[in-house]
């Protein structure tokens, strides 16, 4: 099949992208002071020199040497690194008195993180900053900031900065990671890396390679219309339709004041800031991942979808799947894989739930997790502030499944099937460590059932062992159950952990589309 010309075009440019940069001696952004080194993996080094010029790094006892290539690149190993919290330099020579002194170099563990406003989410601006700020001394905890902004094709280089962790920088910090790092940390007690590539209000489709996206059926249609509409795009005409929308939105918002009634829909954001900020389809994968290839990692995390929580829902299981195989495929390494179910949050529509579904479904990726926070969201605000307990339940999963640790749970309780039986359905459970319980103490609420009909009722949920046992007596031959099926739904069940369960149905009936 013949591609359309525009993506035959850009396809093209990723191909020779990566080679246009200029030579010199120089090392990738992320090799430079302060990084930590991931431990008990052999370590990867890279950076440029001359075409054909021999370069050794020597670190830790290591001497080890490479040639650059015809573009000047080179990259090579280390061997695999105890952890060490000592404070030691990572030393690259060359030809002609080429050297670099990388210093207080750590070697632990280090994670990658990403995704859109809630991963991007500073440490200042979330719950209880001052105290945080005053415990903030871990300096064996390094973050690093990816700073780059888009690009048309794959970017060899990017730009970035390491810093350790003191009361002074932590309130940049991404919170997310933080509080996850740091809980690594304790249980751990190695250095910790965390590396920050994320960028505020963007669309998984900025996070997968043009590649993936174009030569994927269930993925081409979309990421050929956005790819249309970027191109398509009228900078000059853009600040009126702003305007406009800006307009309709402040009109609505005195409407529902006058009428008493919520009204949470979010501003819209300005079409040039946003081009400006996430460029085009796969726009950011080229820009703010592709340069952090091959800093060796444990595993990755993801927090993002409160983007494609609108028409586009549904591609999503599609989409965080791809997005998992490609970034793991680029690395050649099947690291764990972990993701952050989107809060309960007031949205119109069935967006949300439908994401949350997606998330959930692709767990049957091997190495993969999800920390459940229907619990921790903010009705009015779509950036909520409990980042720790969204570290915490995080680390859980990483703590029990990567390290091997004892955990209270690594996850709050997942369907594993239903079964109908007269005029109740009967859902089973994983993840039900120490039985499942009513989070208030109460009867459990937010489940429903429905019929063939399609009429969902709210339903009556009883515990049994590691089951619930849903039914009405509005509904005398159920089909389907559902539960915290909505926006800021009703949430009660939770493992003995206190671990909440995650939203699920049991149905596939068409779900009704928000309209913008």
């Amino acid at each position: 099949m013949r591609l359309p010309r525009f993506l035959s075009l850009l396809l093209a440019a990723l191909v020779g992208c990566s080679s246009l940069f200029a030579a010199g001696f120089r090392l990738a952004a992320p090799i430079s002071d302060h990084m930590v080194l991931q431990r008990e993996k052999p370590v990867a080094v890279w950076g440029w020199a001359d075409a054909g010029e021999s370069v050794t790094v020597a670190f830790a006892g290591q001497s080890k040497s490479a040639t650059a290539d015809a573009d000047g690149k080179w990259t090579l190993k280390l061997d695999a690194l105890s952890a060490s919290a000592e404070s030691r330099s990572l030393i690259v020579t060359g030809k002609d008195g080429h050297k670099v002194e990388v210093k207080d170099v750590l070697v632990g563990e280090v994670w990658l993180g990403s995704g859109q406003s809630n991963m991007a989410m500073t440490v200042q601006s979330s719950n209880n900053f001052d105290a945080e700020k005053a415990a903030a001394k871990y300096p064996l905890i390094r973050h690093y900031r990816e700073t780059s902004t888009h690009s048309a094709g794959p970017s060899a280089e990017g730009k970035g900065l390491w810093q350790a962790c003191t009361p002074e920088n932590v309130g940049g910090f991404s919170a997310a990671l933080y509080f996850f790092g740091r809980e690594l940390h304790k249980e751990l007690g190695v250095p910790v890396g965390l590396i920050n590539t994320s960028v505020g209000g963007t669309q998984i489709e900025s996070w997968v390679s043009a590649e993936t996206q174009s030569s994927d059926p269930e993925t081409r249609v979309n990421f050929e219309a956005q790819m249309k509409y970027y191109l398509a795009f009228d900078e000059a005409k853009a600040p009126e339709l702003f305007q406009k929308q800006t307009a309709i939105w402040k009109a609505a918002v005195a409407k529902a004041k006058a009428n008493g009634t919520p009204f949470v829909t979010p501003a819209p954001k300005d079409p040039l800031a946003m081009r400006k900020l996430k460029g085009g389809p796969a726009g950011l994968f080229n820009g703010k991942v592709v340069n952090l290839v091959p800093y060796t990692l444990r595993g990755m995390l993801w927090y993002q979808g409160e983007g494609n929580a609108g028409a586009g829902a549904g591609l999503y299981h599609k989409q965080l799947s791809q997005l998992v195989t490609s970034w793991r495929t680029l690395w050649n390494d099947e690291v764990p894989f972990a993701w952050v179910q989107l809060p309960n949050y007031t949205s119109p529509g069935e967006g949300w739930p439908r994401v949350r579904e997606s998330m959930m479904k692709t767990l049957e990726l091997p190495k993969t997790g999800m920390a459940i926070t229907i619990d921790l969201g903010d009705a009015k605000d779509i950036h909520p502030k409990n980042k720790q307990e969204v570290g915490r339940r995080l680390s859980l999963w990483a703590l029990g499944t990567v390290y091997g640790k004892s955990v209270p749970a690594i996850s709050g309780p997942l369907p594993a099937g239903s079964s109908i039986s007269g005029n109740a359905i009967t859902v089973s459970f994983k993840h039900t460590n120490g039985g499942l319980k009513s989070i208030s103490g109460g009867a459990l609420t937010g489940f429903q059932i429905a019929g063939e009909d399609k009429q969902w009722k709210t339903a009556e949920a009883k515990i049994i062992g590691e089951t619930v046992v849903v039914s009405s007596a509005d509904v005398a031959q159920p089909a389907a159950v559902r539960y915290a099926w909505k926006d800021w739904p009703e949430y009660s069940l939770a493992n003995g952990a206190g671990l909440p369960a995650s939203p699920f149905r049991t149905d596939d009936w068409p779900v009704p589309v928000a309209k913008k």
